[in-house]
């Protein structure tokens, strides 16, 4: 009998004790919080997909596909700089030269407006090189601009002197000593003014 009873405990402990709902949704609501939790542990790869060769080399692929895209960008912008570069070196190159040959024109121009009647026919062979010069200039894009009657622009025009002139304006451009030279938007020379006060 007291066999029976001992026998009859140890199923009573066995047994599961009854659980009330306030339990079941305490356990409901704590596994919910560790399906959403970052920080919970994953379950580990499968070996087999850790040292997948086909995932890693397509990975790898795809770096060196956006390493080169990038070395490809870059040495494209460098390419447009450098010829940037260069197209302006070139311009810089060829005013200073121009600017070196303006006052031979000068000079030219000086000889051909002092000759006397006795000296046409060396005249006239100064004008064949001036007429080539001025072909050349040109050609190259550079013309002279004489801005007799116009207002005076200080990034285009050198005040040499002032003069007041009844019946023009103030500011205005009397006389042009000595020509300017420009290329494009960019002067060569300035052109050098007297101007009205």
């Amino acid at each position: 009998m007291a066999d029976r009873t001992a026998a009859d405990e140890g199923e009573r402990l066995e047994e599961p004790s009854p659980v009330t709902p306030q339990e079941v949704e305490v356990d409901e609501r704590e596994a919910t919080e560790a399906e959403h939790d970052p920080t919970a542990e994953t379950a580990p790869l499968h070996a087999d997909e850790e040292e997948d060769p086909v995932v890693r080399a397509e990975a790898e692929g795809q770096e060196y596909l956006a390493l080169a895209k990038r070395t490809q960008a870059d040495f494209e912008n460098y390419r447009k700089r450098a010829a940037k570069d260069l197209g302006a070196a070139g311009e810089r190159a060829r005013a200073a030269l121009v600017r070196e040959l303006l006052p031979v024109v000068d000079n030219l121009e000086r000889a051909l407006a002092a000759a006397t009647e006795a000296e046409q026919s060396l005249a006239h062979g100064v004008q064949l090189v001036l007429g080539e010069l001025a072909g050349v200039l040109t050609r190259a894009g550079v013309e002279s601009f004489e801005p007799g009657g116009e207002a005076f622009d200080p990034k285009r025009h050198e005040a040499i002197s002032t003069r007041t002139e009844e019946g023009s304006e103030a500011g205005l451009v009397l006389d042009v000593v000595q020509k300017g030279y420009r290329s494009g938007d960019t002067i060569l020379r300035p052109a050098r003014v007297v101007v009205s006060a």
